[in-house]
């Protein structure tokens, strides 16, 4: 089956290291930025908020090296394994997901 995108053609992208298996970031791809990644093993997203390409490490040097690709049973998102050179999120954390969610404190 292909795959399902959005209405903006976009599809949701969980990265894990493939080594360590730690999730390491939630990010969105478009055609565009899946033939990216593909073609220079980089992993590249389609940024929402600047609507261009964003090859994850262009800027900081912190790349996500392509390692493999698959999609769930519904083909509406997709798991990246990667190699990271660095950390991952903006924050100089490992993983964009390093704070813990206390019930009482954080949700409603």
């Amino acid at each position: 089956m292909p795959l399902s995108f959005d209405e903006h053609e976009r599809i949701p992208v969980v990265v894990q290291d493939v080594d360590t298996h730690q999730v390491l970031m939630l990010g969105w791809m478009n055609h565009q930025s899946l033939d990216h990644t593909f073609t220079t093993g980089h992993v590249t997203f389609w940024s929402r908020s600047r609507d261009e390409l964003w090859e994850k490490g262009a800027t900081s040097g912190n790349f996500l090296n392509f390692v493999s690709m698959h999609k769930n049973c519904e083909d509406n998102s997709l798991l990246v394994q990667a190699r990271p050179e660095g950390p991952t999120c903006h924050t100089n954390n490992v993983s964009c997901y390093y704070r813990e969610i206390e019930r009482e404190q954080d949700l409603p």
